[in-house]
C-alpha cells in the first residue's frame, strides 16, 4: 500500500495574539512510535499551557487519534487532524505546543490558531511517498566506479550501502515497477561490464 509520509522531523512557531505556538511534523510508524514523538515534544516543552496533537499511525488511515488537551473541545485535536487528512498523511504525527501570552483568542481564533500551525508543519516538511521497491546490487570494477556514480545522481537514485572488496558494490532503492527498465539502463550506461542482483523488497520513501 503505498502512502505520503514525512521523511524525519520538522518544526514551525508563530506568535498569535502574543501566544507562542510551536507546531512539530513527525514519522509515527504505529501507536508506539506516535506517543514517543508526543512524549518527547512534552519533555522539551515541560511548561507549556498546552500540547495539542493529532495523529494518524497507520498506512491505511484507520488509526487516528487527537487531543486538545485542556483547550475547548474540537478547538485544536481536530484542526490538526483535519490538517492531516487533508494532506493525505500516513503514519503521521503533528504536535502544537502553545504557551499562553494572555489574550484569549476565543473558539473561532483557536480553531483557525491550531489548523494555521499545523499547515505550518506540513508546509515546512520533505513530504516523500513510500512505494513498493527492490534494492539492486550493482557490482563494478574500481574503473567504472564513476560512471556507476554518476548514472545514480543523473537517475535519482538512492546509495543505500558502499561495500568495497574485490570489486565495488553498490545498493539502490528502486521502485519496483521501474526495476526491470533500470537494470537494463544500468547495463547499458556501462557497457556490460556489471554484475547486477536483486534484493530485499519493502516500502521505501522517495521523494515527491
Amino acid at each position: 500500500m503505498e502512502y505520503i509520509g514525512v521523511a524525519e522531523e520538522f518544526t514551525a512557531e508563530r506568535v498569535i495574539e502574543k501566544s507562542r505556538f510551536v507546531a512539530y511534523i513527525g514519522r509515527s510508524a504505529g501507536e508506539e512510535q506516535a506517543k514517543a514523538f508526543l512524549a518527547g515534544i512534552r519533555a522539551r516543552h515541560p511548561l507549556a499551557t498546552h500540547v495539542c496533537y493529532g495523529y494518524i499511525a497507520d498506512a491505511a488511515g484507520n488509526l487516528q487519534r487527537f487531543s486538545d488537551d485542556g483547550e475547548p473541545h474540537g478547538t485544536a485535536g481536530l484542526p490538526i487532524l483535519g490538517v492531516i487528512k487533508a494532506h493525505a498523511l500516513r503514519e503521521t504525527s503533528i504536535a502544537v505546543v502553545r504557551y499562553f501570552g494572555g489574550v484569549k483568542l476565543g473558539a473561532g481564533g483557536l480553531t483557525r490558531a491550531y489548523a494555521a500551525l499545523a499547515s505550518d508543519a506540513v508546509s515546512a516538511a520533505r513530504l516523500v511517498r513510500f512505494e513498493s521497491c527492490v534494492e539492486l546490487n550493482v557490482r563494478v570494477s574500481y574503473a567504472d566506479v564513476n560512471a556507476a556514480l554518476h548514472f545514480f545522481e543523473e537517475n535519482g537514485l538512492h546509495v543505500l550501502r558502499r561495500d568495497f572488496a574485490a570489486d565495488a558494490c553498490f545498493t539502490v532503492a528502486v521502485r519496483q515497477r521501474e526495476a526491470d527498465a533500470c537494470a537494463t539502463e544500468i547495463v547499458g550506461a556501462l557497457s556490460g561490464r556489471v554484475t547486477l542482483s536483486e534484493g530485499k523488497r519493502y516500502l521505501h520513501p522517495f521523494p515527491l
